[in-house]
Protein backbone atom coordinates (compact mmCIF):
# COMPACT_ATOMS: atom_id res chain seq x y z
CA UNK A 1 0.00 0.00 0.00
CA UNK A 2 2.84 2.39 0.90
CA UNK A 3 4.43 1.74 -2.51
CA UNK A 4 1.13 2.71 -4.18
CA UNK A 5 1.00 5.92 -2.17
CA UNK A 6 4.60 6.81 -3.04
CA UNK A 7 3.93 6.08 -6.72
CA UNK A 8 0.80 8.25 -6.65
CA UNK A 9 2.74 11.11 -5.06
CA UNK A 10 5.47 10.79 -7.70
CA UNK A 11 2.85 10.92 -10.44
CA UNK A 12 1.28 13.97 -8.83
CA UNK A 13 4.64 15.79 -8.64
CA UNK A 14 5.43 14.88 -12.25
CA UNK A 15 1.99 15.95 -13.45
CA UNK A 16 2.27 19.28 -11.63
CA UNK A 17 5.65 19.93 -13.21
CA UNK A 18 4.66 18.94 -16.74
CA UNK A 19 1.21 20.50 -16.84
CA UNK A 20 1.92 23.77 -15.06
CA UNK A 21 5.69 23.91 -15.47
CA UNK A 22 5.75 24.28 -11.70
CA UNK A 23 8.84 23.12 -9.84
CA UNK A 24 9.02 22.20 -6.17
CA UNK A 25 12.38 23.26 -4.70
CA UNK A 26 13.27 21.45 -1.47
CA UNK A 27 15.70 23.80 0.26
CA UNK A 28 18.90 22.03 1.20
CA UNK A 29 17.59 18.78 -0.27
CA UNK A 30 18.13 15.92 2.23
CA UNK A 31 19.77 18.15 4.85
CA UNK A 32 16.96 20.70 4.88
CA UNK A 33 16.98 24.17 6.40
CA UNK A 34 19.76 23.54 8.91
CA UNK A 35 22.82 25.52 10.05
CA UNK A 36 25.10 22.75 8.74
CA UNK A 37 23.60 22.98 5.22
CA UNK A 38 25.28 25.14 2.59
CA UNK A 39 22.00 26.73 1.45
CA UNK A 40 23.86 29.48 -0.48
CA UNK A 41 25.49 26.85 -2.70
CA UNK A 42 22.20 24.98 -3.04
CA UNK A 43 20.28 28.09 -4.13
CA UNK A 44 22.99 29.25 -6.56
CA UNK A 45 22.30 26.16 -8.68
CA UNK A 46 18.55 26.80 -8.96
CA UNK A 47 16.33 28.82 -11.26
CA UNK A 48 13.22 30.03 -9.47
CA UNK A 49 10.23 31.00 -11.59
CA UNK A 50 6.82 32.53 -10.96
CA UNK A 51 4.50 29.69 -9.92
CA UNK A 52 7.21 27.49 -8.39
CA UNK A 53 7.08 26.45 -4.75
CA UNK A 54 9.85 26.30 -2.15
CA UNK A 55 9.67 23.73 0.65
CA UNK A 56 11.59 24.37 3.86
CA UNK A 57 12.05 21.46 6.29
CA UNK A 58 13.67 21.94 9.67
CA UNK A 59 13.49 21.03 13.32
CA UNK A 60 10.87 23.42 14.70
CA UNK A 61 12.39 23.00 18.17
CA UNK A 62 15.72 24.41 16.96
CA UNK A 63 15.02 26.64 13.96
CA UNK A 64 12.49 28.89 12.32
CA UNK A 65 12.21 30.77 9.06
CA UNK A 66 11.51 34.42 8.35
CA UNK A 67 10.94 36.37 5.17
CA UNK A 68 12.69 39.71 5.41
CA UNK A 69 11.60 43.05 3.99
CA UNK A 70 14.82 44.24 2.38
CA UNK A 71 18.30 43.36 1.21
CA UNK A 72 19.62 45.48 4.09
CA UNK A 73 17.73 43.39 6.69
CA UNK A 74 18.95 40.25 4.89
CA UNK A 75 22.60 41.34 4.83
CA UNK A 76 22.61 42.42 8.48
CA UNK A 77 20.44 39.49 9.65
CA UNK A 78 17.96 41.89 11.23
CA UNK A 79 15.12 39.44 11.86
CA UNK A 80 13.21 41.71 14.27
CA UNK A 81 10.59 42.95 11.76
CA UNK A 82 9.96 40.20 9.19
CA UNK A 83 7.25 40.15 6.54
CA UNK A 84 6.34 36.66 7.71
CA UNK A 85 7.55 34.08 10.21
CA UNK A 86 7.27 30.31 9.82
CA UNK A 87 7.66 27.88 12.70
CA UNK A 88 5.95 24.64 11.61
CA UNK A 89 9.05 22.72 10.50
CA UNK A 90 7.56 22.01 7.06
CA UNK A 91 6.65 25.19 5.22
CA UNK A 92 5.64 25.54 1.56
CA UNK A 93 5.96 28.98 0.04
CA UNK A 94 4.52 29.86 -3.37
CA UNK A 95 6.60 32.13 -5.54
CA UNK A 96 4.10 34.66 -6.83
CA UNK A 97 5.43 37.51 -8.94
CA UNK A 98 8.89 38.39 -10.19
CA UNK A 99 11.54 39.93 -7.98
CA UNK A 100 13.78 39.01 -5.07
CA UNK A 101 12.53 37.57 -1.80
CA UNK A 102 14.80 37.22 1.23
CA UNK A 103 14.55 34.21 3.54
CA UNK A 104 16.62 33.74 6.69
CA UNK A 105 16.73 31.77 9.89
CA UNK A 106 14.71 33.38 12.65
CA UNK A 107 17.73 32.65 14.86
CA UNK A 108 20.09 35.62 14.38
CA UNK A 109 23.18 33.51 15.07
CA UNK A 110 22.19 30.89 12.46
CA UNK A 111 21.47 33.68 9.98
CA UNK A 112 24.89 35.25 10.57
CA UNK A 113 26.44 31.81 10.05
CA UNK A 114 24.89 31.63 6.57
CA UNK A 115 21.43 30.14 7.03
CA UNK A 116 19.78 32.57 4.62
CA UNK A 117 18.99 32.73 0.91
CA UNK A 118 17.89 35.40 -1.51
CA UNK A 119 15.42 33.99 -4.04
CA UNK A 120 15.41 35.76 -7.38
CA UNK A 121 12.11 34.89 -9.04
CA UNK A 122 12.17 34.98 -12.82
CA UNK A 123 9.18 35.10 -15.17
CA UNK A 124 7.48 31.91 -16.30
CA UNK A 125 9.06 30.31 -19.32
CA UNK A 126 7.39 31.40 -22.55
CA UNK A 127 7.62 28.07 -24.36
CA UNK A 128 6.96 25.48 -21.67
CA UNK A 129 6.51 22.54 -24.07
CA UNK A 130 10.11 22.72 -25.29
CA UNK A 131 11.59 23.14 -21.82
CA UNK A 132 9.71 20.49 -19.84
CA UNK A 133 12.58 18.03 -20.21
CA UNK A 134 15.02 20.60 -18.83
CA UNK A 135 13.14 21.17 -15.57
CA UNK A 136 13.83 18.71 -12.78
CA UNK A 137 11.17 17.31 -10.51
CA UNK A 138 12.29 17.47 -6.90
CA UNK A 139 11.47 14.64 -4.56
CA UNK A 140 9.10 15.60 -1.80
CA UNK A 141 10.71 17.15 1.23
CA UNK A 142 12.36 15.01 3.83
CA UNK A 143 12.79 15.96 7.43
CA UNK A 144 16.19 16.52 9.01
CA UNK A 145 17.22 13.52 11.09
CA UNK A 146 16.93 15.42 14.37
CA UNK A 147 13.32 16.50 13.69
CA UNK A 148 11.67 13.92 15.87
CA UNK A 149 8.68 16.12 16.58
CA UNK A 150 7.68 15.95 12.91
CA UNK A 151 7.89 12.18 12.35
CA UNK A 152 4.99 10.95 10.26
CA UNK A 153 4.23 14.38 8.77
CA UNK A 154 5.76 13.45 5.42
CA UNK A 155 3.73 10.23 5.38
CA UNK A 156 0.63 12.29 6.13
CA UNK A 157 1.51 14.62 3.25
CA UNK A 158 1.90 11.68 0.86
CA UNK A 159 -1.38 10.13 2.01
CA UNK A 160 -3.16 13.46 1.62
CA UNK A 161 -1.77 13.94 -1.87
CA UNK A 162 -2.73 10.42 -2.88
CA UNK A 163 -6.25 10.88 -1.52
CA UNK A 164 -6.61 14.02 -3.62
CA UNK A 165 -5.12 12.31 -6.66
CA UNK A 166 -6.98 9.01 -6.42
CA UNK A 167 -10.20 10.34 -4.87
CA UNK A 168 -10.03 7.75 -2.07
Amino acid sequence: MKLLIVAAAAILFTAATVVGAQVYHVVGEDRGWDPSTDVASWSSKRVFRVGDKIWFTYSAAQESLVELRSEEDFTSCDVTNPIDMYTDGLDTISLEGEGIRYFASGNTESCKNGLKIPVKIQPKEQNMAQNVGLRAVADGPTLPSDSTNLNGLSDLLVVGLSVCLLGL
